[in-house]
């Protein structure tokens, strides 16, 4: 295998932190000087590639992959879209509480926030987190809501099992997504400015 195809490995996976010539030197036990020459034959294969989406960027003595200047508002346009975009902390209280209390109704997570949540709970089908398992046999037939396998995936978890041990949510409780996420960093990114409560 070239070296030039392992050294984009490494680039691919390391992200934007991106590697050192070091770095790659000691993990794929080549010298300094050959690593060098790869990244230069790299810098220039993916630059004269039309076909490529990506050029080899060298910021503060670290190397790694950036997407063309020429395909920019293709990717603004995606990291745009609403999926992408953070989650509002309602949204964030509703997925935890389904996330603990799964299978529940909508009604069940409007007592628990005290507040409707049709609108947060269609937010957060629209982002593949919360997903419709089946209804109840009883009157209305409600729906019965849980996390989808894409939620265990983005936070990384092998089963529900794995989540954080939380108090128990009680019924009319006062909840934020500090409380429910305590000290819980990996759980998500929350837009502090998208905080507005829609009511049916």
């Amino acid at each position: 295998m070239k070296l030039t195809t392992r050294i984009q490995g490494i680039l691919f996976v390391s992200g934007d932190q991106g590697v050192s010539i070091k770095e790659l030197s000691e993990s794929l036990s080549v010298s300094e000087k050959d690593i060098r020459t790869a990244l230069n034959d790299l810098t220039i294969s993916l630059r004269d590639d039309e076909d490529s989406p990506v050029e080899l960027i060298m910021t503060n003595n670290r190397y790694r992959l950036a997407t063309k200047p020429t395909i920019h508002d293709d990717v603004e346009v995606f990291a745009q879209n609403s999926v992408h975009q953070p989650l509002s902390r309602a949204a964030v209280e509703t997925l935890a509480i389904i996330a603990y209390r799964q299978p529940i109704t909508r009604v069940g997570i409007d007592e628990i926030r005290g507040v409707s949540s049709s609108n947060m709970i269609q937010r957060l089908i629209s982002r593949h987190l919360v997903r419709e398992l089946g209804r109840v046999e009883a009157p209305g037939r409600p729906f019965l809501y849980g996390v989808t396998n894409y939620f265990l995936d983005y936070f990384g978890l092998n089963s529900l099992n794995e989540l954080p041990p939380i108090e128990s949510i009680a019924l009319n409780v006062e909840l934020s997504s500090e409380k429910i996420f305590k000290d819980k960093q990996w759980i998500i990114n929350v837009d502090e400015e998208e905080n507005e409560e829609i009511y049916d």
